[in-house]
């Protein structure tokens, strides 16, 4: 089962009788399953582990020799699962890697993630070497469950789309404030990040609530919300966030779309947009058009930067060296802003 995000492995007996849960290391995630004989072999990724095949005998479960290899650990690192409440009185769970014997002090530089739409869940995936990074330069992580995706099933989804997509937003603010509360951090050295309809996310975050971060990292975003069906692959977003044909979808699109909702003299946090000049999936239009928008009305004397590169699209299949730039250009941009 999928339980808001990470998985739950339960067995039961031919005659449908539940025969005990499958203890999982962790925050993790389940898949791929195979039966081999009277043996079940399984995936189990987790936030700290890369992907292992384990196999469920006889009642026990055991790791094989079947695993990703990586060259860096996280043998410091300790992931906690916490709820915010949202807006809505919606409880929203949030998954936090953070290092062992971490001070809550409310100084932390902290990285909240998150993507909510859909119906894609954020399930437990091994962080990687841009995370190690972070986390030797001080840095707390945390990943948002929040509606638009599919972690508590398809009313989750339906939660957060069409005229209900302010939830969405509502969700991972409220994640922010959460960060807050619990000592992890403090507005001034809190950032966001997301990616395509995560773009969305953090960039309805920044216009709503722009004294809440520091610093925002909007990857293939989507900004114009009110033009976006209009583009060559827009159609096809109707479904998730509506149509402004519809007087009523329409409102709701205007109300959160962050490119009309930017306010001349509003103290914006420190912005690093990156889009791919052969994107076709979210046009680069939407990061250029919210770039200049941006850099005309903010009033913090934080920057704003774009980065456009002409050998990527919107990110899917992208060449090692790209990411590995953008990721070194994402990360110098958060170590620089939250002075880490």
């Amino acid at each position: 089962y999928m339980a808001g995000g990470p998985s739950r492995l339960q067995a039961f007996e031919l005659d449908g009788k539940p025969a005990g849960e499958v203890p999982l290391p962790g925050v993790a995630a389940v898949n791929e399953f195979e039966a081999v004989g009277d043996d079940l072999v399984y995936r189990v990724e987790t936030y700290l582990e890369p992907a292992r095949f384990h196999r469920l005998s006889g009642g026990r479960s055991t790791p094989t020799g079947l695993v990703v290899t990586s060259p860096v650990k996280f043998d410091d690192i300790e992931v906690v699962r916490v709820f915010a409440t949202s807006k809505d009185g919606t409880r929203v769970p949030v998954n936090i890697a953070r290092r062992k014997g971490v001070r809550l002090d409310g100084n932390n530089p902290t990285l909240l993630y998150g993507y909510g739409g859909y119906g894609v869940s954020m399930t437990p995936s091994f962080l990687g070497g841009a995370r190690r990074a972070w986390f030797d330069a001080g840095g707390v992580f945390a990943v948002a469950n929040i509606r638009g995706g599919g972690e508590y099933g398809e009313e989750w989804h339906r939660q957060g789309m069409l005229t209900r997509k302010q939830n969405v937003f509502d969700d991972f603010i409220a994640a922010a404030e959460l960060l807050i509360s619990e000592k992890y951090t403090n507005p001034a050295r809190l950032a966001i990040q997301g990616g395509s309809n995560g773009g969305l996310l953090v960039g309805a975050a920044l216009t709503q609530r722009p004294e809440l971060f520091r610093a925002v990292v909007a990857q293939v975003p989507m900004l114009d919300s009110v033009r976006s069906e209009f583009d060559a692959n827009g159609e096809f977003n109707i479904t998730e966030f509506g149509t402004v044909r519809d007087p009523e979808q329409f409102r709701a699109i205007l109300a959160y779309s962050p490119y009309q909702n930017v306010r001349d003299g509003v103290k914006y946090p420190a912005v690093f947009m990156s889009t791919g000049e052969n994107d076709w999936r979210v046009n680069p239009a939407n990061a250029r058009k919210m770039t200049a928008r941006l850099q005309s009305a903010t009033a913090s004397g934080l920057p704003v930067f774009l980065i456009t590169t002409d050998a990527a699209g919107h990110g899917i299949g992208s060449p090692l060296s790209v990411q590995i730039d953008q990721m070194a250009d994402y990360l110098a941009f958060l170590i620089d802003q939250l002075g880490m």
